[in-house]
């Protein structure tokens, strides 16, 4: 990759790895369900008027739109409330890479391999030391949560890519999350209405200060739009092999800047899960590319 390309990857990791604090600050003026609601009400408006809308089944931009939307994001930010700190819930959604190979196995049937065997074994082992530590500031039902999210997130890869195999011209990913956003919007409502109440939204909305709405418009403009313009671009430019390992780096973006920011303590044991799921994602995502490479003669 070339090195101003690479420092693009870069850019996209180090947003979406910060952006797990700049959630926890949102969150301190939005409840969960309304915070993601507002993430995808403005993910979709006014930019669905400008983008044009992909030539894909209208059910995969209404199922990515559910399972990105009410899935991902409404069970992440619930977690985050309370229940996780933003640097293990950086981690612990990584953990759709081993969601991704299982519905790749039913859905495409696709083969697992002995390296992706070992590097689930050596990422559910970190997924025993957090459990092991659980404790008020990361609960079960966050940690649950957390991994429920990452199932979901693996669904919305299993869609983009049925989407991109059906497609008659290559899937714009940007205008994908557009339109897609549209159908995350009523699941959000009924569950803002039914978890949080319209009297506890209305208040929120009116109360909320500069802040909180300044992290509305990163998760927006920051997270949606140049994050998935750049990623999408790079994919489109660079094999997924070379582009994807950058990912790795995305938790230790969230890591570090809750660390940081956030007081969030990084004991011992936090260190050692967080090498093992990151070891785990390591040998899926590197060791095929390197055993690919062709050898000098």
């Amino acid at each position: 990759m070339r090195p101003a390309h690479a420092f693009l990857a870069f850019a996209v990791m180090a947003v979406w790895g910060t952006n797990f604090v700049v959630i926890k600050w949102g969150l301190a003026d939005f409840p969960p369900f309304l915070f993601a609601l507002l993430r995808f009400l403005f993910s979709a408006l006014p930019f669905a008027f400008f983008v044009r809308r992909p030539r894909v089944a209208w059910r995969w931009l209404a199922l990515y739109g559910v399972f990105l939307g009410a899935g991902q994001f409404g069970l992440l930010y619930y977690a985050m409330r309370a229940d996780i700190s933003p640097g293990l819930a950086s981690l612990l959604i990584q953990t759709q890479v081993f969601f991704t190979i299982g519905l790749s196995m039913i859905v495409f049937h696709e083969r697992l391999t002995r390296i992706a065997l070992a590097g689930t074994a050596l990422a559910a082992a970190g997924l025993a030391v957090i459990a092991w530590h659980l404790d008020a500031m990361v609960t079960a039902k966050g940690v649950i949560a957390v991994l429920a999210a990452a199932s979901c997130w693996a669904c919305a890869n299993t869609v983009v890519k049925q989407a991109a195999r059906g497609s008659s011209e290559r899937l714009d990913m940007v205008a994908f999350v557009v339109w897609s956003s549209l159908f995350a919007i009523p699941p959000l409502i009924a569950m803002t209405l039914a978890f949080e109440g319209a009297g506890t939204a209305w208040q929120a909305v009116r109360s909320a200060n500069i802040d909180a709405w300044a992290a509305v418009a990163w998760q927006v403009l920051g997270n949606t739009l140049f994050c998935f313009s750049a990623w999408s671009w790079l994919l489109a430019r660079y094999d997924a092999a070379v582009v994807s390992p950058y990912a790795l780096l995305i938790p230790i973006f969230g890591m570090a800047s809750s660390a940081w920011l956030l007081g969030e303590a990084l004991p011992g044991w936090k260190l050692a899960a967080a090498a093992m799921v990151l070891g785990g994602i390591t040998l899926i995502t590197l060791v095929p590319l390197l055993a690919s490479r062709p050898r000098d003669m």
